[in-house]
């Protein structure tokens, strides 16, 4: 990584610390003085003259410093951390009424170039489901990964862990976008899908490790799993739920939204049925939804994993010992896209493996070349 942008990375993560402060207000410290190293060495006066800044930001900021010392300024970056300013953040999110300030993720980062691009599909729906939604949801699942889409969902209890477990059933790739830290399990008993969905897809949050499980974190973590999809389908959802909010936020970003059609006695699905009557697509077969968006961005992949003709493959050559997504775009002069989906048909065909930092290292024979 550029040494300018790692030290970037460095102050956007250490101003990211202080309580109160959001990414519009962190661009507007550089913005005004240029750096954010100058921002946090600036004086309480300079920085109560910007809009916006007021006395308990300052306050925050001068509590922060007094804590970490001048040695312990800027901070050093998780190993797994995305922020704004990084190529791989998904653009989509940048534009949402209120931006993620970070994002911690576990699992293939290869990933991430395809959700910068919304190439999945977001599966929702209620905790507390009929048999119908919850079978729907797995089918749900199982189509659309044997047909190489990733599923994303919320991993919470009902349909969102039906339609993970259909997808990981297929052997395809999910995205869980987690309301809680990703030191935590909710509920607990998904904590071996939890884990099967880092190990097989990915997991994000916005959450710090350490953070408390909160109820608003749930309705806030659906505008992360919207941004990122390409088509949205609601499984079965009552009214006043956090799905039913998400498929508004569909509708609101023009994405097409599929509605699973149940039981207009049930109060589980009263929510999703009059989406229906309000104009969204009714889904009675995974084939139509399929039809509709056509193949998936890993169904190339899929092939590619019965294939052993790879040991002449240029990017394998480029990875050395390891290498990351920007030192094989300036190798190869490929653009990182191309790129990070060709990485990802490596990684699922078990010749490389991610490594912090969104690295990759080769494999041979399944071992770890060190």
């Amino acid at each position: 990584m550029n040494r300018d942008l790692a030290l970037r990375r460095r102050w956007w993560w250490t101003w990211a610390q202080v309580e109160g402060l959001g990414e519009q207000r962190i661009k507007l410290l550089e913005r005004n003085f240029g750096d954010l190293a100058a921002a946090w060495h600036a004086s309480a006066e300079a920085l109560l003259g910007l809009p916006g800044v007021g006395p308990e930001l300052v306050a925050a900021r001068d509590r922060l410093a007094k804590r970490l010392g001048d040695r312990g300024v800027p901070l050093v970056c998780p190993a797994r951390l995305l922020l704004p300013s990084d190529p791989a953040m998904p653009q989509a999110l940048g534009c949402l009424q209120r931006p993620p300030l970070e994002l911690h993720w576990r699992g293939r980062g290869s990933l991430w170039p395809l959700l910068r691009r919304r190439r999945a599909v977001a599966v929702i729906g209620t905790r507390r489901p009929s048999p119908h939604g919850l079978d729907w949801a797995k089918r749900l699942g199982i189509a659309l990964a044997a047909n190489g889409w990733p599923v994303l969902s919320g991993l919470a209890e009902g349909i969102d862990g039906a339609a993970h477990r259909g997808c990981l059933e297929a052997g395809g790739v999910p995205v869980g976008v987690l309301a809680t830290s990703l030191d935590r399990v909710y509920p607990r008993h998904h904590s071996q899908l939890q884990a099967e969905v880092a190990k097989q897809g990915l997991l994000i949050t916005e959450q710090r490790p350490g953070a408390a499980v909160a109820k608003g974190h749930f309705a806030s973590r659906n505008r992360l799993l919207v941004a990122l999809a390409e088509a949205v389908v609601v499984v079965e959802c009552p009214h006043g739920s956090g799905a039913l909010h998400g498929a508004r936020l569909a509708w609101a970003q023009q994405l097409p939204l599929w509605v699973v059609p149940a039981d207009t006695n049930r109060s589980s699905a009263k929510g999703s049925n009059s989406l229906l009557s309000q104009g969204a697509t009714p889904l009675l077969d995974p084939a139509d939804l399929l039809s509709s968006l056509g193949q998936g961005p890993l169904a190339v992949a899929s092939s590619m994993a019965r294939t052993t003709e790879t040991s002449m493959d240029p990017l394998l050559e480029a990875l050395g010992a390891g290498a990351s997504l920007e030192q094989l775009a300036q190798t190869l002069d490929k653009p990182l896209p191309k790129l990070a989906e060709r990485l990802l048909q490596l990684e699922l065909a078990g010749l490389v493996e991610p490594a912090p930092g969104l690295r990759w290292r080769p494999r041979q024979n399944g071992l770890l070349i060190s």
